[in-house]
């Protein structure tokens, strides 16, 4: 097998910076990187030189087509494909692609989730060129970044506010930075989201109509083996799998994604990838792609790549880490803390910005994150809980401990490590651990939110934490703005904002119940533990204030908002319902109903020959079976008669709560009387293929 070239192969498929130096003259470049670094307005003849160089390009890439690829609110990836033909005099066809048609397209809006902004029939729709990531090459067409909106100008995408969100922050930490005596060009927010996921068998997936309908297990008992043994983390890569990631890795960096880390993750059959850093709207257009071409790819190699947040019930569920930061266009990183962070005071503002941001708006934090997948995962001992708080270890805690008392600090020394062994290095100990049940951690020169779910876009929680902390740097700027001693102010505003936001920090483990008790009655926190209860928070005046103030969402995109995630929510949960009632009276009950008749018949025949025959087993396991057939057909009859009533409430706040109240509880007592009854039917009978098979059989 020829050995793969990764720096030649690296954005082979991107009109990136390399090749658009290369084919653009240097006016029509220094232009478009004005657009991109400064947000200076795109001149027209600029955007008819790029579209002749990008189609040129993608031409020569074997690209017939290209496609204005947006992000609608729908959580996956849009796009709409015209080839370059146009005709030609003489009968045949030129390939063509104007300025106008790379900057702005007309998709259909109709049918795409809006939460109100527009009526059905307004069915116009405006996608308009995002410069700032790079256009690429997929399946022959060439995909252009874009935001999506409608005809009255109302953002239907999750684009269009990262943007706006990632501009408030910029506008914030400049007027910040310039107080400090640094004048910069821009602070843009980077991200690297750690991405995990499961493979599972195609074959069996395709048994499990669940699987297929809703994207994980609605019932299952689990095998004798699960995840106890700790023996799949970090443990060889099987090869099947090994191929997976081998080919998953080409395909993402054709496209210039940095994938860089792989490992197996706790449940048997998880997986995890990680990419390096990049500017946060490039890394949330870049996750997209990374979901889409795991599945693309595992496909090829006769497996399923599962993306919800809780495939299966009894092992770990899948998250996605946002390791967030704030850089500098000269490539300072505000949130490092450097050598002697006790001295640096701009890292100890900023820092303090972050962590008031997090403290203020916990609740939107925590709605950002919420989808009826990840309710199943959050505060299930593998996962953050549904409270937001901030871990920040040993020394940074003292260091604001210090501030907040105003007393000296002492400073850790460092400590070295010695494991006994003559032949194996010493090194220095970090200052602070790691705390994995934190929902929000401090890692060193970056925060780790670690409450997203696998399948969500990385968007939505980088909109609200970049709003929330340009609110608190706006507070801060308009404060020190107006200060007669800086100096003075500055310690002050810190150790004001110490003492205020004290109460979201926490450095001990986020799983225990003892956590909760004192997090929400002792301190004072959130604890949204559905989606249902979380996601009408975003109407909070105080919500909606600082949203609008840094115009991020306008009134209306923001109700919208919360109609489509609720919406979103119900229907998930309406279509795992039916799913549940389907399996239930099409598999379980007749292979229940059979393996019965196959026992009686047994005991019979048992019987015939003796009637000192022993029939114990056959008799018991009949009993129980059709006392647990009685409770399925009542259950999957009380689930049904809950779904219905989903369509008599006036609002989908309404309906969200008997989700949340009536239809979820149901579905759990109905698969609680399943399982047990897969425990005593024969594999043979069984319908559909047991978690067993499911999460062994690639291996």
């Amino acid at each position: 097998m020829e050995k793969t070239n990764v720096p030649e192969l690296f954005g082979s498929l991107v009109f990136d910076d390399r090749v658009m130096r290369a084919r653009l003259s240097d006016k029509v470049y220094r232009s478009l990187r004005r657009t991109i670094d400064e947000n200076a307005k795109l001149e027209a003849h600029v955007a008819d030189a790029v579209a002749a160089e990008m189609r040129n390009w993608a031409v020569e890439h074997g690209a017939t087509h290209f496609t204005h690829w947006f992000q609608p609110l729908t959580g996956v990836t849009a796009e709409k494909h015209d080839s370059f033909i146009t005709p030609s005099p003489d009968g045949g066809v030129i390939m063509e692609f104007s300025g106008k048609e790379l900057i702005k397209g007309e998709p259909d809006a109709s049918s795409f989730p809006s939460g109100g902004l527009r009526a059905t029939f307004e069915a116009r729709g405006y996608t308009a060129w995002d410069p700032t990531s790079y256009a690429f090459i997929k399946d022959h067409t060439l995909c252009i970044p874009t935001a999506f909106c409608s005809y009255a100008g109302d953002a239907l995408d999750k684009k269009t506010p990262l943007l706006r969100s990632m501009q408030a922050l910029d506008r914030q930490a400049k007027r910040v930075l310039k107080l400090f005596g640094n004048e910069v060009k821009y602070v843009r927010t980077s991200v690297g989201p750690e991405q995990e996921y499961f493979l599972i068998d195609k074959e069996m997936f395709e048994k499990r109509p669940d699987l297929v309908y809703t994207g994980r297990t609605l019932f299952g008992a689990m095998p004798p083996k699960g995840q106890e043994m700790d023996d799949h983390y970090f443990g060889v890569i099987k090869p099947r799998v090994s191929a997976f990631m081998e080919d998953l890795n080409e395909e993402l960096w054709k496209l210039g994604i940095l994938a860089k880390t792989e490992h197996n993750e706790v449940a048997p059959a998880q997986h995890e990838l990680a990419p390096i850093y990049s500017t946060t709207n490039v890394a949330t257009d870049h996750n997209q792609l990374t979901m889409e071409i795991m599945q693309k790819v595992a496909r090829k190699h006769g497996l399923v790549c599962l993306l919800h947040e809780k495939p299966f019930a009894g092992v770990n569920g899948s998250g996605k880490h946002n390791n967030w930061s704030m850089a500098t266009d000269t490539g300072v990183n505000l949130l490092s803390p450097g050598e002697t962070p006790y001295e640096n005071a701009q890292f100890l503002l900023f820092l303090c910005a972050v962590i008031q941001a997090v403290d203020d708006y916990q609740d939107l934090l925590r709605l950002s994150v919420a989808t009826a997948g990840n309710d199943h995962r959050l505060g299930a001992n593998e996962a953050p809980p549904a409270i937001i708080s901030v871990f920040l270890g040993e020394e940074l805690t003292d260091i604001l401990q210090a501030i907040k008392n105003d007393t000296p600090y002492q400073g850790q020394e460092k400590v070295i490590l010695k494991l006994g062994v003559h032949s194996l290095p010493r090194f220095s100990r970090d200052t602070t651990d790691r705390n994995r049940t934190s929902p929000f951690a401090f890692t060193g020169n970056k925060f780790e939110f670690r409450s997203l779910g696998s399948a969500n876009s990385i968007a939505c929680c980088n909109i609200m934490l970049n709003a929330a902390v340009a609110e608190s740097l706006k507070q801060y700027a308009d404060r020190l703005e107006q200060a007669e001693n800086f100096e003075t102010s500055l310690h002050e505003l810190i150790r004001e904002t110490i003492r205020k936001h004290e109460r979201i920090l926490f450095n001990g483990n986020g799983y225990g119940e003892e956590w909760v008790k004192e997090a929400t009655e002792v301190r004072g926190l959130s604890n949204l533990r559905t989606t249902a209860d979380a996601m009408p928070r975003i109407l909070d005046p105080k919500n909606m204030e600082m949203l609008m103030a840094h115009k991020v969402f306008t009134e209306t995109e923001i109700h919208s908002r919360c109609e489509i995630m609720l919406e979103n929510y119900c229907k998930t949960v309406n279509i795992e319902g039916h799913t549940m009632i389907e399996m239930t009276r099409k598999g379980y009950l007749p292979a229940i109903e059979e393996y019965q008749y196959s026992l009686a018949k047994t005991a019979s025949l048992k019987q015939s020959v003796s009637s000192r025959a022993s029939c114990g087993y056959e008799i018991s396991t009949i009993e129980r079976l059709s006392q647990l057939t009685d409770e399925i057909r009542i259950h999957t009859q009380k689930l049904e008669e809950a779904l219905e009533t989903l369509k008599g409430f006036d609002t989908i706040i309404r309906t969200s709560e008997a989700v949340r109240d009536e239809v979820l509880p149901k579905m759990e007592a109905l698969r609680s009387y399943v399982d047990e009854a897969e425990v005593l039917v024969s594999e043979k009978i069984w319908p559909f293929p047991c978690y067993g098979k499911l999460l062994f059989s690639v291996y």
